[in-house]
């Protein structure tokens, strides 16, 4: 899990349920399923109208990386990239095809197929960048319909509220329900502006970075797997690898070891 990410919740969603009892609320006031199905149900469908549902499900799938650090190794990948280049200086490119069937990588396989294959070094690099190119177009969407969600929910919370509101002005004729009326028709203003801030916005700055740092392990294997084609010499192959790498790509363990 991100420590990070449940750590900033945590710390956000305490100390705003924290102050509210502070004020002497309670957390039972906040608590409106109206109010939630209103912001939720109208947020989902204006992301609906605005995007594709194909962009759409790719989104809510990548939500999770949010809250789990990425499962690709950057140091893993330069270490197979090595081990390839080796195996290529002893055996020739040829003697790589037995090892696709056990890429699940599928950037790597392909480009390691196209090698295998006899593909010139500068048309292998025209042709995965071109996916490369393709792949980052449609993964910028994903942070984009959360940041288009950030947008909607504050407005949709509006909406609730005056709903809310539209209801308590009917019945000014029992005026002691009104003030504990409008109090709950503001609660959806809350939850808009609450998923906006706390979730929505947060998320797409997350998978942002996730995103930028699934591009560069990309970008590092297409250059790991030229170089392999051009025979460059595994230890150079390696150092010149290390360059793509930034403080985000190493694991957990190590960045911790690194502050003590």
């Amino acid at each position: 899990m991100d420590k990070a990410t449940l750590g900033g919740l945590v710390l956000a969603i305490g100390g705003i349920f924290l102050g509210l009892m502070l004020e002497g609320g309670n957390i039972g006031q906040v608590l409106q399923p109206t109010a939630a199905l209103i912001v939720i149900g109208g947020t989902l469908g204006a992301i609906l109208i605005q995007y594709p549902l194909p962009v759409a499900t790719s989104a809510f799938r990548r939500l999770a990386q949010v809250f789990v650090e990425p499962a690709q190794d950057a140091q893993s990948t330069i270490e197979l990239l090595v081990k390839y280049a080796n195996q290529a200086r002893r055996d020739g490119i040829i003697s790589l095809d037995k090892e696709l069937a056990s890429i699940r990588e599928p950037f790597l396989r392909r480009a390691l197929m196209l090698a295998v294959d006899g593909t010139d070094s500068q048309e292998l690099r025209q042709i995965m960048e071109l996916e490369l190119d393709n792949k980052e177009e449609q993964e910028e969407k994903i942070p984009q319909l959360f940041e288009s969600a950030g947008g909607f929910s504050p407005t949709i919370g509006i909406i609730g509220a005056v709903l809310g509101l539209i209801q308590v002005m009917q019945h000014l004729d029992k005026i002691d329900e009104v003030g504990k009326g409008i109090a709950v028709a503001f609660v959806a203003t809350l939850y808009g502006v609450g998923a906006a801030n706390l979730l929505l916005l947060p998320a797409a700055g997350k998978l942002k970075i996730r995103i930028r740092d699934e591009q560069i392990i990309r970008e590092m294997t297409l250059e790991g797997v030229v170089s392999i084609l051009e025979g460059m010499n595994p230890h150079m192959l390696e150092e010149k690898l290390l360059g793509f790498l930034t403080a985000a790509h190493e694991p957990a363990e190590a960045v911790e070891a690194s502050n003590v």
